[in-house]
């Protein structure tokens, strides 16, 4: 099998550069005085992965002109969020892989995973005021809020064997996706676009955000450890219920309704895959990602045509062919 890195599109030299800012601006905003505060943020820092959303704030800029400073605060404000969540997602997970390495909690345990994923937000939005601007903390804030609230959702609904489809999406929307679609939407705004094209781009985004979970949410279930580079089977052993799930139980067939229903409350992947697998529940589930996908990419119209709309597109695609 081809490397999934190798699979998603290229990231151009000025890119490269900007990210590299990114990092510089991480590690100016997590340095403490404190050693073992710093041993702590250099190793969270492993979290940094795949840095979507700085390349969404920066491809987004350049598609209606230059970016600058701003842009790098934004950008690295946004992963300094997402890596917050993810912090705590691995205390809420019981996770004790993230990005091949141990998590934090796993490591030094509950306490200390809060309060670093607390120290993470703070730092954040400590870094946001330094741009000046004070519409872009209270868009952050905002979005921070949401994602706050999609979780504490999604928690209410562990083991609801009803949990219905606007119900999941509206969870996924909250807490994956409305930070990606901020990550476009003020890019571009900190680049003059028109109003019309930053609306289309926080949708553009916001759709990607949630092809991106259902993809997360097929990988929990099919993937491969070693592959993906995390802690799988999560969402089952916590009892979400995820996309190929809500989509199998709402089927007419009482009979695989049952056997779907037991292998979730044995917790036995192997069962729940093999009869997601055969009712072709899976399978719809990547369909649902692949159309929001196609959606998302029709509202590029409002991008000028050039190669940073084609960087978008291209990584619009790369969200449901990737396998970690």
């Amino acid at each position: 099998m081809q490397p999934a890195s190798e699979r998603l599109p290229a990231v151009p030299a000025s890119m490269a550069g900007l990210l590299d800012e990114v990092g510089r601006a991480f590690e100016r905003q997590l340095s403490s005085d404190m050693p073992s505060v710093n041993t702590l943020c250099r190793h969270v820092e492993r979290y940094r992965g795949k840095m979507l959303r700085p390349m969404m704030v920066f491809m987004c800029g350049q598609a209606f002109g230059d970016v600058g400073r701003s842009h790098v605060i934004v950008a690295a404000t946004c992963e300094m969020i997402h890596m917050a969540t993810l912090v705590h997602d691995d205390v809420l997970d019981e996770a004790e892989v993230r990005r091949r390495g141990h998590t934090v909690n796993h490591l030094r345990g509950n306490e200390v995973a809060v309060m670093l994923g607390d120290y993470l937000i703070s730092n954040a939005f400590h870094l946001c005021s330094q741009a000046g601007d004070p519409a872009l903390n209270l868009r952050l804030g905002e979005v921070t809020n949401t994602l706050c609230e999609g979780e504490l959702v999604q928690l209410s609904h562990r083991d609801d064997l009803s949990l219905d489809e606007p119900t999941y999406f509206e969870i996924v929307r909250r807490k994956t996706a409305v930070l990606i679609g901020a990550c476009c939407e003020l890019g571009a705004m900190l680049s003059g676009a028109p109003r019309p094209a930053v609306d289309a781009l926080r949708r553009f985004g916001e759709g990607l955000g949630v092809a991106f979970q259902i993809q997360d949410d097929l990988l929990d279930l099919e993937g491969r450890e070693e592959v993906v580079g995390k802690s799988l089977g999560r969402d089952l052993e916590k009892g979400k219920l995820t996309l190929p799930l809500i989509i199998h139980l709402a089927r007419p067939d009482g009979q695989a309704r049952e056997r779907a229903i037991a292998a979730i409350r044995a917790r036995d992947g192997a069962a729940l895959i093999a009869e997601l697998s055969r009712e072709g529940s899976l399978a719809a589930a990547r369909r649902r990602a692949e159309d929001l996908v196609a959606r998302a990419r029709a509202e590029l119209s409002h991008v000028p045509v050039g190669p940073e709309r084609d960087a978008l597109d291209a990584a619009a695609l790369a969200v449901v062919h990737r396998d970690f």
